[in-house]
């Protein structure tokens, strides 16, 4: 008898959605905050890892293209990227990553920087994006949209890329807020 599923195991919609809703107007870029915000929050206030095991649409979405589509070859994710050289490493460039994103929605802001309708491939690759923003509301409120929505489809990409060539969810193994969420829990455990 199959087990009966939960609405937590539908959480792959949200990202599915989030991917979508981002592609026909940019400023629902600003929803990505929830996945940043949230897995924190737990940690913090849990002491527990349970977003990115229970919740998290991203994972749960990577672990549907993998076992029912079978994109997935189920090879283990090298040692290396289990490191935590690497995971704290890649953190602290995805961070860096994040904070050059906010210096460039600050500069939009005031003024000094114009709108970039563009949104960017692995911090690299600019591709326009100006059908998803048809004005509105203040150009730094539009820029961090962009932005944000940069940063969640390059991780959603890197995630891609990681199922495919080893299990579904090999990009949690190295995810920038599966890692902070870790190291929050490690530190709360720690003072008990």
């Amino acid at each position: 008898m199959a087990e009966k599923k939960s609405w937590r195991d539908y959480m792959w919609i949200i990202s599915a959605s989030y991917i979508t809703l981002g592609f026909f107007n940019i400023l629902f870029g600003w929803l990505g905050l929830a996945c940043f915000f949230i897995p924190l929050l737990i940690s913090v206030f849990g002491g527990t890892k349970s977003y990115c095991n229970k919740y998290c649409g991203r994972g749960q979405l990577l672990q549907l293209l993998g076992d029912k589509l079978r994109l997935s070859p189920y090879r283990d994710i090298p040692a290396w990227m289990k490191s935590r050289k690497f995971r704290y490493g890649f953190l602290v460039f995805f961070m860096s990553m994040f904070v050059n994103m906010i210096f460039v929605t600050w500069l939009v802001f005031s003024g000094s920087r114009s709108l970039e309708q563009t949104v960017s491939l692995l911090w690299t690759f600019r591709l326009p994006w100006h059908w998803a923003y048809s004005g509105g509301v203040a150009p730094g409120v539009a820029q961090f949209a962009f932005g944000f929505y940069s940063i969640m489809i390059t991780s959603t990409l890197l995630g891609i890329v990681t199922m495919l060539l080893y299990k579904p969810r090999s990009w949690c193994v190295y995810c920038p807020m599966g890692t902070m969420t870790q190291a929050i829990c490690a530190l709360k455990n720690k003072n008990k």
